[in-house]
């Protein structure tokens, strides 16, 4: 296998959803027949499949996984598996004309579900004894089902090219009836020993099955740490990123198409701000093998194949001090602790990260005085009444409140601007926003402003005018400057 010249690429769902785009923009575009490879695609499930196999992952409704794990609904989840089985062939027959492909992918994905059904019931079963906890074994059975939305995906898309006469080879790392759990790094080396890359164009399904378990430090982001370490595991040239959209100054629907720009080059430091707001260019754990081993991420367009996209880098710094995007996150929680008794008592703070920390409630920014600490927190409202009713457990003469809130935030890989805070601040007092709390480290890659979610889209556009607007033209020449590898 040649290390020194390919690149590992991952296709998102919305993306896997259109094979034409996918195929035309991403895998063969105008390349000669020779320079189909040296590539590996990690792709995602189709869009959608993933929130019908466990929940959807915006309203909650649960998919087979909620079903399974909801003692009351005993056969329901059945019930789910057999519609899932309707749904996925569907989308086999919108993809295959061939009636022998399309059997050839029914048959698969149905063997697939099948299995997983004869496992859940066997697991059901062995569960009505008392010995047996259904719950020990629910990341497991998480896992599982995760993994049919990616292998569907690897396999259509490899039969299909196949079929299209490209050398596609389906590489599942699923652990599908595997004898044997091995470390992620050990599975990915075995995988990828086995292949030429000079002559097979591997089709890697995201979620792969290994000792660590990645759903429980990813859950659904499992598929870009697949990718990361196959990077990383394979020395590759460069990792490449396909998504629907370019990474851009800010989000078009909010600020409009015409004044926005794709940033061209950032670094990895504006990855994990953008990524703590929820709106990840990759998970700051995956980005961090990357940065380590000097690969490059490249974020592309699937649907603007001439664009280079924007190019991410550890050692990128802006020529000169610049914001270079502005980003959010509403539905925030902001849960606030007074406690009298915490001015000159350390251990304050421990106690409310360790209730954060047994409810699974991620924080995304805290601020503190002498006796007010204040978590703002990505998480349901169920979540936050179970956190607080710890809280005030915890601090019994303290006083527990809560706000939902939204974060905006200015980023740039060098944001030292003399003046640059008190010109957000103006031209959110412009529009009549009133800032609840700001947060800016000494680190100058972000500002956050905490606002009244009502004035989020505002908010956002305000900032963008005043501090990524004017400098519109300089961006656009950055980014048309720079080229892929």
């Amino acid at each position: 296998m040649t290390t020194a010249q390919h690149t590992v690429e991952k296709i998102g769902g919305t993306s896997m959803s259109n094979y034409e785009a996918v195929r035309d923009n991403i895998i063969v575009g105008k390349r000669k027949k020779s320079d189909l490879y040296q590539r590996i695609f990690v792709v995602s499930a189709y869009g959608g499949v993933t929130n019908e196999l466990l929940e959807h992952k915006k309203t909650g409704e649960p998919g087979v996984y909620a079903l399974f794990a909801d003692a009351e609904s005993d056969w329901a989840w059945g019930d789910d598996l057999t519609k899932l089985i309707q749904f996925l062939t569907d989308i086999n027959g919108e993809l295959f004309e061939d009636p022998m492909l399309k059997q050839q992918a029914d048959q698969f994905i149905t063997d697939r579900i099948e299995g997983v059904r004869g496992c859940l019931i066997d697991l059901q079963r062995l569960c009505s004894y008392g010995q047996f906890q259904l719950e020990e074994h629910l990341l497991t059975v998480r896992e599982m089902l995760a993994g049919i939305g990616e292998a569907h995906s690897a396999f259509n898309t490899a039969l299909k090219l196949q079929q299209e006469g490209i050398n596609a080879r389906f590489v599942d790392l699923t652990g599908w009836r595997d004898s044997e759990l091995l470390p992620l790094d050990e599975k990915l080396q075995q995988a990828f020993d086995a292949i030429d890359l000079s002559r097979e164009l591997p089709i890697v399904t995201g979620y792969a099955q290994c000792k660590e378990g990645l759903m429980r430090t990813f859950d659904r982001g499992y598929s870009e740490m697949t990718f990361s370490r196959i990077a990383v595991i394979t020395n590759a040239r460069e990792a490449i990123i396909h998504k629907e959209y370019h990474l851009s100054s800010a989000d078009p629907n909010i600020v409009g198409e015409e004044k926005v720009v794709p940033l061209g080059r950032t670094n990895y430091d504006v990855a994990d701000q953008l990524a703590n707001l929820g709106m990840e260019a990759i998970h700051p754990r995956a980005g961090k093998g990357l940065r380590q081993n000097e690969i490059p991420l490249r974020v592309m367009n699937t649907f603007e194949p001439e664009h280079t996209g924007t190019l991410i880098t550890g050692d990128y710094v802006s020529e000169k001090a610049q914001v270079e995007i502005i980003a959010g996150a509403k539905g925030v929680f902001a849960i606030e602790v007074f406690d009298q008794d915490m001015q000159g008592e350390p251990g304050s703070d421990r106690k409310i990260l360790d209730v954060l920390t047994r409810f699974k409630v991620r924080f995304m920014s805290k601020d503190s005085n002498a006796n007010t600490i204040t978590h703002y927190v990505e998480t349901t409202l169920k979540h936050v009444k179970r956190v607080v009713k710890a809280l005030e457990e915890a601090f019994p003469n303290g006083e527990i409140s809560t706000r939902k809130v939204a974060l905006v935030s200015a980023i740039g890989s060098d944001m030292k601007i003399p003046g640059i805070l008190a010109r957000s601040v103006k031209s959110l007092a412009d529009k009549d926003i009133s800032v609840l709390a700001i947060h800016q480290c000494m680190r100058q890659v972000d500002i956050q402003f905490v606002i009244d979610e009502d004035h989020y889209n505002e908010a956002i556009a305000a900032l963008h005018g005043a501090l990524i607007e004017p400098h519109n033209h300089e961006y656009a020449i950055v980014a048309a400057s720079t080229t892929a590898s």
